[in-house]
């Protein structure tokens, strides 16, 4: 439907008074001071366009909220994510309203529906496979502003995430640095961007040690706590199997800890194992787990700020957010850490930071 065939909306006004959204609304609820100027040029734009608010059902709320729309919101990753974008959530005045995915493009677009049946003002996303099929359409009909968060896109939209690549290699680099040649990897789930860039992280690990891949020791384990657990088998049943492994996150983890245990291999004696996603208890472990820590909560934060920056200026430059990640060196991946001692974190190798497209500092792409 063009413009011209459907009612105006808040973001109409805000391009004709050259005002952000959210000045719109504060004019039209009477939610907070706006100058007189700015005040008449958005009364002027109303009154152009013909613009009428929308039932007091809708209007009338007691509080702003923003939207999240999450997959495995009982996942520790995902929790320390919720809090970072909650906290920044409320602080700035907002409500937040949580919908879980279930990676489900179905049940995507209908948590996303009703987020917006509810009126917030804008949806944090960490897309499915194929958000961009109903998900994205929808978004862009109701005109809601929204960023992505963990999963990055080719879509031209405001973005924050990890910097996978990187971190994937120096995991993979400092197990051929103690001399595996075959090194198993679990793949995530088919379609996210977290799956292809970790994957390629552990390609390129092999080609800067000049290791040949071997295609059939990367099996996909679907993000999943059965997925890592089949895989983990099926990687076991291989005439050679791998002498080191890498999870590309913390749910296939589990899984493969759960087969290494039923068929009495140890970690690290008969398997390196090295995982992206650290845990709360990965420390406690015996051996304690070598993981790449994620700044989950500070990822959070970073998106509403974005959103934020969004609906104070719509028409701003997207930006592209990557925050570093850094290894947590412990004992399953073979090293000795004296009893007692705290090991130190690994950042992401200078071959890794310099190789991956990734790699850096936060970073903003117009």
């Amino acid at each position: 439907m063009s413009p011209a065939q459907r009612p105006p909306r808040l973001a109409d006004v805000a391009a004709l008074a050259g005002v952000s959204i959210t000045t719109v609304s504060h004019v039209v609820n009477g939610t907070r001071f706006v100058a007189a100027d700015t005040r008449e040029r958005v009364r002027h734009a109303l009154a152009s366009l013909n613009y009428e608010p929308p039932p007091l059902a809708v209007r009338h709320r007691t509080g702003r909220a923003l939207g999240l729309a999450i997959t495995g919101a009982s996942n520790p990753y995902f929790g320390e994510l919720i809090h970072g974008v909650e906290s920044e959530a409320s602080r700035a005045g907002f409500a937040l309203l949580l919908c879980d995915t279930h990676d489900d493009t179905q049940r995507e677009a209908a948590a996303v529906a009703m987020l917006l049946a509810h009126n917030v003002e804008a949806v944090v996303l960490a897309p499915s496979p194929d958000w961009e099929s109903e998900t994205l359409p929808m978004l862009r009909k109701h005109q809601t502003p929204f960023v992505l968060i963990d999963r990055m896109s080719d879509v031209r939209c405001d973005q924050v995430g990890t910097e996978n690549e990187a971190v994937s290699i120096a995991l993979v680099e400092h197990l051929l640095d103690l001399g595996h040649q075959r090194i198993g990897m679990l793949t995530g789930l088919t379609g996210l961007s977290t799956t292809e860039e970790r994957r390629r992280g552990y390609v390129r690990a092999h080609e800067l040690a000049g290791v040949p891949v071997d295609e059939q020791l990367v099996v996909p384990a679907h993000s999943t706590v059965a997925g890592g657990r089949a895989g983990t088998a099926t990687l076991l049943r291989m005439d050679r199997p791998p002498t080191a492994l890498f999870s590309a996150n913390n749910a296939m983890t589990i899984g493969a800890l759960l087969a290494l245990r039923e068929r009495s291999r140890r970690v690290p004696d008969d398997m390196a194992l090295v995982t992206f996603d650290d845990f709360e208890w990965a420390g406690a472990m015996s051996p304690a787990l070598t993981a790449a820590a994620q700044p989950f909560h500070a990822m959070g934060a970073q998106a509403v700020q974005l959103l934020l920056r969004r609906l104070d200026d719509p028409f701003a430059p997207r930006r592209i957010v990557r925050l570093p990640a850094e290894i947590e060196h412990r004992e399953s991946c073979g090293c000795h850490v004296e009893p007692g001692r705290e090991p130190a974190p690994r950042p992401a190798s200078p071959s890794a930071r310099a190789s991956s497209p990734d790699a850096g500092a936060a970073k903003a792409v117009k």
